[in-house]
């Protein structure tokens, strides 16, 4: 057999794991490229912590470089902006071809940014690296006096983690604690976990503006549908997921969203040599969460599938578990753990949390 080359897309949380596991046993005629724009990507359940000021830049990104030396891995550090399935190559951003006989994507997604004004005056929680960086300069003008209302516009774990976190690190820094403002037409959380953080957020002051949608941006803050406003020296989107825009120019199969439709082996419908994981996709008839949970326990049935693909043996199902355990910060070193309709919370919780985090980075910090 001919050597393969596996193209993984993204540095997500999936890719890392098949970056691990070939690093840890090489495949014999096969290759990899990793197309990533970062060299650090991020864990998303320590971005709150990172938001919150619990961890550093470095304790919460992995190095994607060392990484993929010690998978042997082509690092390619660029963009991915189009794929042609049909023809084996990928473009990215600078313009440059990457062949491959398999493609894996773990792409991630973005908040939905679609409503009029968005792009031009809210800062969306995605790309991490962005976010990141939006936000040292919100720190700043909070500090100096020039943010006195801030909107958070979404109202899932996600939504309420980063107000809560935001708030934390701003009453930290000391100075004038800029009004916050959260707004969601349809709070997604479970009832009991919903309580729990509402309270949290009503503690810290934040005003709810919950069931109506957000219509457009402005300068001036966030209109709704029912015609009020939310006023607003800056936006934050931690809106829905949204898929990358070249997706639906590739040719695959996409939901009606979207996103790259895979089987029970994380493969295209449409094209059984790509694959993709986490945000980016939908599993057919088995929906879940778009959460970093379910892209973590991805990582090693797509590693063996990719392996399977380029060495011609048999592929193994994936099944995501019905219902995933939600560590869910709050700011401070608390947390709320969230079951199916349980919650439950402590600073217990954090710190298990906290364990569970820092265990997962460890695992890919590689000498290489």
């Amino acid at each position: 057999m001919s050597a393969r080359r596996i193209l993984l897309a993204g540095g997500g949380h999936a890719h890392v794991e098949v970056l691990r596991r070939f690093g840890a046993s090489p495949a014999n005629g096969v290759s990899i490229v990793l197309v990533s724009p970062d060299r650090c990507t991020p864990y998303s359940g320590m971005l709150p912590g990172l938001v919150a000021g619990h961890y550093t830049h470095d304790e919460s990104h992995i190095d994607l470089e060392p990484l993929a030396r010690y998978a042997r891995a082509e690092f390619v550090r660029d963009r991915i902006a189009a794929l042609d399935p049909a023809g084996n190559v990928a473009r990215t951003e600078s313009g440059r071809h990457v062949p491959f006989d398999f493609a894996s994507l773990d792409i991630g997604s973005l908040p939905d940014m679609s409503m009029p004004g968005a792009l031009a005056h809210a800062i969306g929680v995605k790309p991490v690296d962005h976010f990141v960086a939006g936000w040292r300069a919100l720190r700043d003008r909070a500090r100096d006096g020039k943010l006195a209302r801030l909107a958070i516009v979404g109202g899932g774990a996600g939504g309420v983690e980063v107000t809560l976190a935001i708030h934390h690190r701003l009453r930290v820094d000391g100075g004038t604690m800029p009004a916050l403002a959260l707004v969601t037409d349809k709070p997604n959380l479970p009832t009991a976990a919903q309580r729990t953080l509402f309270r949290k957020l009503d503690d810290a002051g934040v005003v709810l503006h919950l069931g109506q949608r957000a219509a457009s941006f402005d300068a001036e803050g966030v209109a709704l549908e029912n015609g009020d406003r939310v006023t607003a020296d800056a936006i934050v989107c931690a809106t829905p997921a949204t898929p990358h825009p070249w997706l639906a120019a590739s040719g695959l199969a996409n939901d009606e969203r979207g996103f790259v439709r895979v089987d029970d082996h994380l493969r295209s419908v449409s094209h059984a040599h790509v694959f993709a994981a986490g945000d980016c996709a939908t599993q057919d008839g088995r929906p879940h969460p778009r959460s970093g949970v379910y892209a973590v326990r991805q990582g090693p049935p797509l590693a063996y599938n990719l392996r399977a693909a380029a060495t011609g043996m048999p592929l193994h199902p994936y099944r995501p578990q019905p219902v995933a355990l939600a560590l869910i910060s709050t700011g401070t070193r608390h947390a709320v753990a969230v079951w199916g309709p349980i919650a439950f919370e402590g600073d217990w919780v954090w710190r298990w949390k906290d364990r569970i985090d820092r265990r997962f980075m460890r695992r890919y910090r590689v000498d290489a």
